[in-house]
């Protein structure tokens, strides 16, 4: 996929590529959907296993584990481009597979939690909110941009000027709270 783009993207390939019949692949995987859904699994996998380790690191301030956490999402995104080509290429509607749905819920408790120690003293439910803008923006912008075929650069442009955008909301998050308990 990376060398020759989606729309080359074939079990056949894939066979040749690993270097195994094409029967054996299709023992693990019955057709190139399926191929394509296990590649966006583990995708997602790697990627917020990273921004989980990033998120927990007690080492840097809430706010750069956000910024960073951000860079790295979006240069996943951008690396991962070509495989959501090949997915929509594909037609697999796998955003709504159950596992999909399993996977957004597990990423959607690993921020809240994080919003929970960036935010504290902000009542839960201005958290959850917060969590979900944050997420849910980051997530679009990204997809977005990396679709344009940047550059690395031009990718991480993009995302420092997002990080900054996020740290600004969530540091109004945290001083409205302030405000409020006065």
């Amino acid at each position: 996929m990376a060398r020759q783009g989606a729309r080359h993207f074939t079990t056949v390939r894939v066979a040749e590529e690993a270097g195994v019949s094409i029967g054996s692949l299709y023992q693990y995987f019955p057709n190139k959907e399926a191929l394509l859904f296990r590649l966006q699994t583990d995708e997602w996998q790697d990627t917020w296993g990273v921004l989980d380790e990033i998120l927990s690191d007690q080492r840097l301030a809430p706010l750069d584990r956000l910024s960073k956490a951000v860079l790295v999402f979006f240069r996943s995104e951008q690396q991962e481009a070509a495989l959501r080509t090949a997915l929509d290429d594909a037609g697999a509607l796998f955003r709504d597979a159950p596992e999909a749905h399993e996977f957004l819920t597990v990423i959607k408790r690993r921020m809240l939690h994080f919003f929970e120690e960036a935010l504290p003293g902000v009542p839960a439910v201005r958290q959850a909110f917060t969590s979900e803008v944050v997420l849910t923006a980051m997530a679009a912008v990204a997809e977005k941009v990396t679709a344009q075929g940047l550059d690395r650069r031009a990718v991480d442009a993009w995302a420092e000027a997002n990080a900054e955008m996020y740290r600004a909301y969530v540091e109004s998050v945290a001083k409205g709270a302030r405000r409020k308990a006065r």
